[in-house]
């Protein structure tokens, strides 16, 4: 076996950076962290004092998922802030497009509850004896789900983002004709996201005051007041009013304490985590 006060082995590596030992084999086999030197006669894998850094940086950015490729660009210059920066902007805009995915699934999921599979797959026409509201109602979702679908994308052109803006205030109107107060809530909300997605605090924080002041008059509580909270939070947070963006955090964790389904709990919880520049409150 090689000596050398300078070489640890790959368990006093593992016990250093909070990884172990099955972690930091793989990331020898998929070329991520190679050992310093493998001992030719017992293939133990011996890890230099310069690695403990390196292998400290591997277990951050793999503790919130960032891709391997990723990582590899993060190892290539450790020192470089702006590089590694850059990487996590781009994997958290990746998460917040999966967990827009999932909620806007949920979304349609409440749809087929409130409506009825059957109802669904029947023709719109057969649905509702008021074509004119029926045809309304089909293109309020639609475009809806269509909003949600480009925010689902992880990479969005300036056609798009337009897009995807012009198609969250077309269905908030058609909501606005054919809609119970419940979906006029969750149109501005849809809309302070959007636009809380692409950067603009003004709009975002009228379209989430919209929403509270929407719930607010209908009694609307559950999961629809705890995301009227996060909204107003996310919108203040874009605007860079960290106190206020603290503020409609903590009012959205306490009416998250009121919701029923775990589930919705639970997804409320995750967003909020989103918000940029939060400290974590549970």
């Amino acid at each position: 076996m090689v000596d050398g006060p300078e070489l640890i082995t790959v368990g006093q590596l593992a016990r250093r950076v909070g990884l172990t030992a099955k972690a930091l084999r793989h990331y020898d086999r998929v070329g991520l962290l190679a050992p310093a030197v493998v001992d030719p006669d017992t293939g133990y894998r011996l890890y230099s004092a310069e690695q403990v850094a390196p292998a400290r940086l591997v277990r951050l950015l793999r503790s919130v998922d960032v891709p391997l490729d990723q990582v590899r660009v993060c190892l290539a210059a450790p020192d470089d802030e702006a590089a590694v920066k850059q990487v996590l902007t781009q994997h958290r805009r990746r998460l917040q497009a999966r967990l827009d995915r999932v909620r806007g699934d949920l979304h349609r999921t409440d749809h087929l509850i409130e409506d009825g599979v059957t109802t669904a797959m029947t023709d719109q026409d057969q649905q509702d004896t008021d074509t004119a509201t029926g045809d309304e109602r089909r293109m309020a979702v639609d475009l809806f789900n269509g909003v949600w679908r480009l925010l689902e994308k992880e990479e969005r052109s300036t056609e798009e983002d337009d897009r995807m803006l012009h198609m969250a205030h077309a269905s908030r109107y058609h909501w606005g004709q054919v809609g119970a107060p419940v979906n006029l809530s969750r149109g501005e909300w849809q809309c302070s996201r959007v636009y809380s997605v692409l950067g603009r605090a003004e709009p975002a924080l009228h379209h989430a005051r919209r929403g509270m002041e929407i719930c607010q008059a209908h009694r609307i509580g559950d999961w629809d007041l705890a995301y009227a909270y996060e909204s107003l939070a996310r919108a203040h947070a874009v605007a860079g009013d960290k106190d206020q963006a603290r503020t409609w955090t903590e009012q959205a964790l306490a009416a998250a304490e009121d919701i029923t389904q775990d589930e919705d709990r639970e997804l409320v919880l995750t967003d909020l985590e989103t918000i940029p520049a939060q400290p974590r409150f549970w």
